[in-house]
């Protein structure tokens, strides 16, 4: 069990940003065989890239030899176990080759972060946030919708998870910033409006988010309510995805 958990990558809030935009691909559409397998070499490429990434940095940040060398196993296991199933998948549909290769670019930006040791700076959260929320456009594609037609809900998903980014640091890293919480009301009073020009019920759940960054730092929450928080807003903007474009 040791083991299994340090296969698992520990960063626990990134579970509901590659879960929930891909969830509402799949919801909004039609479900289809395809979206399984390849949601599965979507959770095997996150977890390899985050072991590269662990072993990069390390390399670099660490004078112990054995705290990259530890994530060596796990990364070429993980990568050839997404090699092995994104395989097939990408023979059976060539399109996915060009969504693999859009996400690319922002991989290589965070392992460019990572070999600074810089994996915690806003900006590759940001950027982290980007092919995560792309997932949406795939799934829907997969169960044999246009891209077109995930674009809105797509768009809500980059919105909100954004936003995750810099509220996180305010109840966390930069809990006593007080231009970090006046950043993230600013941006979620800005995705509100966005959200609400997208469709008017989503107003609903960015409102909610709103409240959050706007309530809740400063007031010593421990990181397991954070989390929790966060899995409510993300499951009721999961929920107004699909009851809206589903």
């Amino acid at each position: 069990m040791s083991t299994v958990r340090r296969w698992i990558p520990n960063q626990h809030g990134a579970w509901a940003m590659l879960a929930v935009p891909y969830l509402a691909g799949v919801l909004t559409g039609s479900p289809a065989w395809l979206q399984l397998p390849l949601f599965l070499a979507w959770l095997l490429g996150y977890c390899a890239v985050f072991h590269t990434e662990q072993f990069v940095r390390l390399r670099r940040a660490s004078r112990n030899p054995r705290a990259a060398a530890r994530h060596t196993r796990p990364a070429l296991v993980l990568g050839a176990a997404t090699a092995a199933l994104g395989l097939p998948l990408l023979v059976a549909e060539p399109w996915l080759g060009v969504a693999a290769a859009l996400t690319a670019p922002f991989l290589a930006v965070n392992l460019l972060y990572a070999r600074r040791n810089r994996e915690r700076a806003l900006v590759n959260g940001l950027v982290a946030v980007v092919p995560a929320c792309g997932t949406l456009l795939v799934a829907h594609r997969a169960g044999g919708g246009t891209v077109a037609e995930a674009l809105a809900p797509a768009l809500a998903c980059l919105l909100y998870f954004a936003g995750t980014v810099p509220y996180v640091k305010t109840m966390i890293r930069e809990r006593r910033s007080a231009a970090y919480r006046r950043g993230s009301v600013a941006y979620h009073a800005a995705a509100l409006v966005a959200a609400a020009l997208l469709n008017p019920w989503l107003a609903v759940p960015f409102a909610v988010c709103l409240a959050r960054a706007a309530v809740l730092p400063g007031r010593g929450i421990g990181v397991p309510v954070v989390g929790a928080v966060e899995v409510g807003c993300s499951l009721l903007l999961l929920g107004l995805l699909v009851a809206v474009y589903g």
